[in-house]
């Protein structure tokens, strides 16, 4: 292909003794030349894609996968619950309550911006509902503004607020004040470090945030992320603290009754262990204390939060199944109360009832699948039910009630998806299969495909596939609806979701297994997932394609320099792949404690032993390589994909396999209009389709 000229450096630095080559670093600054180059890559990009077959058809099949809408769980106060619904043919969810039968839109992301880029990121009624904070960002950019709403009227109260990105509320009791998380202002930290430095504060609802009170974060490190919750009665406030995006986190509580909100005495409950936990007083005024601290699958304790940092077990540790959540019943109508578990077992959801005193097994309950269970809710005052989703690969997420008070273990649905599933979609089959990594490690991968392909060997033969995984931070990659997926096995493919050391899939100690001087075990997982659906004659490597994104993307990059005879197409989504300098951009400091740090020589010397755009080597033949970047991203800068399509272009000018860049405007990491979404997946699905035979 004829690709655009883009200038090389002749750089290369010295650091802590390592010889380090960087000839596209223009490329991190906007410049007329960059702006140039951008230009005439969209204009190559757009060029492939009005040439892939079948785009337009795969681009309808998701359409029509997501028009069934979604809807979320249901949060309680009394008799009024807040829920999120998507209805078909809606841009993004509507936040909805309803008290009786009554229901009344609350925030309409699109009411309020009609282009549809304004997404609604967080919301929390206060303890009574009458009440809601809710966070609104614009173009994709996650810089929440937090707004305070009367329920009744609509009448906004308070806000905008600013730098108020991934803060949670936590009311205090009568809706006139919170505890938040904001970042300092500009003016008051380092030009380079304005997405750092948050504190917690008391904010009183209608005053000036200059009067707030400072109550959490001063003189704790810059990428300290804080959380803060209060009890319903209104006596406990809990603050946690955790370093970026490390698998540990520090905990205090403080009794508000005996200090008051403004200057509370916060107490130790689990400080500088290598462990992550939460905290919550219940309403029966035990403290509940969930940690993985000895329990790298997890584990509920109880103790007295007059003495916080003594617990004892309710619920120990299972050999093989995470514990993920939980939810209490400790209604009137109960003859005793209980505890409602979330567990995975091999990233397949399983839920168990426990008498809530001892902590014993009682029984479990009945899923419609082999599938994913999210979101539990239970009623702030006590209760005998509880809410959750369930979704697997061809179910959009419902949510059920479970009724404790009944004398089955079943659940009933409470909403469904207000749209139908298009026919012919209930035939995909999933399966997992086991497979050896590189050191002997055994690692699972499911498998969908349509019914007649249902497995490599069964005669259907080897199949245009995308092998998918992710292997990092702790993130489980479970069975959900996914329009992707199904438009893919629909037209004919297999799609195969890897669950990758680095993942929590099989607890915390499968998360470190993958993360900082171990991070080659994920690409060798990644490897020989590949590895396997050739063996097992799911696929070839001329018709496999690999895809990742964020984290993920981190993978395919490594994977196709490592492996460049691995696949025939690479996608690679909203990446991370120079990272000797990925510290300097977006929330890249927040990350060093997964993948470690290049100020440091040893971990740069792990770092670049894997990084994609260092390993880029001229005149290797390397798969077509789709790059696909949001240029409001302000987790991932784009910068990454420039400089690595940039290299891989200079450098297989030769192979006749396309390296193109994809860069949307007005989006970025996070949450999307659906239209938005549908193209991108067109785009994905058609390069993939194109690149391993499936439509030609």
């Amino acid at each position: 292909m004829d690709y655009p000229q883009a200038r090389r450096l002749d750089l290369t630095e010295d650091i802590l003794g390592y010889q380090v080559s960087d000839p596209y670093r223009w490329l991190e600054e906007e410049s007329a030349e960059r702006e140039e180059w951008l230009r005439a890559q969209a204009a190559l990009f757009e060029a492939h894609r009005a040439s892939l077959p079948g785009r337009d058809r795969l681009a309808a099949s998701v359409r029509s996968l997501l028009d069934t809408g979604a809807v979320g769980v249901p949060v309680w106060r009394g008799d009024r619950c807040f829920y999120m619904r998507r209805d078909p043919g809606q841009e993004h969810a509507v936040l909805y309550t309803k008290a009786g039968d009554a229901e009344a839109t609350l925030i309409d992301p699109v009411a309020i911006d009609p282009s549809g880029r304004t997404t609604l990121d967080r919301w929390q009624p206060d303890k009574e509902g009458r009440l809601i904070a809710y966070q609104l960002s614009s173009g994709g950019d996650e810089e929440a503004l937090l707004r305070v709403m009367d329920v009744a009227t609509g009448t906004l109260l308070d806000g905008p607020i600013d730098r108020c990105r991934y803060s949670g509320v936590a009311w205090l009791p009568g809706g006139k004040a919170f505890y938040y998380v904001r970042r300092l202002p500009p003016s008051a930290v380092p030009e380079n470090e304005t997405m750092y430095h948050r504190r917690v504060y008391l904010h009183h609802v209608g005053t000036p945030t200059e009067e707030d009170t400072l109550v959490f974060g001063e003189g704790r490190d810059k990428t300290d992320y804080y959380a803060a919750s209060v009890s319903r009665d209104g006596r406990w406030l809990t603050i946690s603290a955790q370093r970026g995006t490390a698998p540990r986190s520090d905990v205090w509580l403080a009794d508000l009754s005996a200090e008051g909100p403004e200057l509370p005495s916060l107490r130790p409950v689990a400080v500088g262990l290598d462990a992550s936990t939460s905290v919550h007083v219940g309403r029966d005024g035990r403290l509940y204390v969930f940690t993985d601290l000895d329990a790298p699958r997890g584990r509920l304790a109880v103790g007295d939060p007059g003495a916080p940092d003594v617990w004892q077990d309710l619920i120990g540790e299972d050999p093989e199944a995470v514990l993920r959540d939980y939810a209490i019943m400790d209604g009137p109508e109960l003859e005793r109360p209980v505890l409602l578990a979330s567990w995975t077992r091999h990233a397949v959801s399983e839920i168990t009832v426990h008498d809530l005193v001892t902590g014993a097994r009682l029984s479990s309950v009945a899923l419609p699948g082999l599938g994913t269970v999210g979101g539990t809710s239970e009623r702030p005052e006590g209760g005998h039910e509880a809410w959750f989703t369930y979704t697997d690969y061809v179910t959009p997420s419902v949510v059920l009630r479970f009724d404790a008070a009944s004398e089955g273990t079943g659940v009933s649905t409470w909403a469904a998806p207000p749209g139908a599933v298009p026919a012919g979609h209930a035939t995909v089959t999933a399966r997992q299969v086991t497979f050896s990594s590189a050191d002997g490690t055994a690692v699972r991968m499911i498998v969908i495909s349509g019914a007649s392909a249902a497995s490599g060997a069964s005669g259907a033969g080897p199949r245009p596939a995308i092998l998918y995984g992710y292997g990092g931070f702790d993130i489980s990659l479970t069975p959900a609806y996914t329009p992707n997926i199904l438009a893919w096995v629909a037209a004919g493919g297999v799609y195969a979701v890897a669950a990758l050391r680095g993942g929590s899939e099989e607890g915390e100690d499968w998360h470190r297994a993958g993360m900082l001087d171990r991070k080659q075990n994920v690409f060798d997982d990644f490897h020989a997932a590949a590895l396997a659906l050739v063996s097992q004659g799911w696929t070839t490597p001329d018709r496999l394609a690999i895809y990742g994104g964020s984290n993920g993307g981190l993978l395919v990059g490594a994977a196709m320099t490592q492996w460049p005879d691995m696949c025939a197409a690479v996608i690679c989504s909203a990446p991370l792949l120079d990272m000797v300098r990925y510290e300097r951009f977006g929330l890249g400091a927040t990350w060093n404690v997964e993948y470690g740090t290049a100020s440091d020589s040893v971990q740069l010397g792990w770092l670049l032993s894997y990084s994609p755009y260092h390993r880029v080597a001229e005149g290797t033949a390397y798969p077509a390589a789709l790059f696909s970047v949001f240029a409001n991203d302000t987790r991932v800068d784009p910068m990454h994909a420039y400089k690595m399509c940039a290299a891989l272009q200079h450098g297989a000018r030769a192979s006749g396999r396309p390296v193109l860049l994809r860069v949307e405007g007005e989006v970025g990491h996070g949450a999307r209009a659906v239209s938005r979404a549908v193209e991108l997946s067109a785009d994905v699905l058609a390069f993939a389709a194109h690149h391993t035979g499936l439509l030609c």
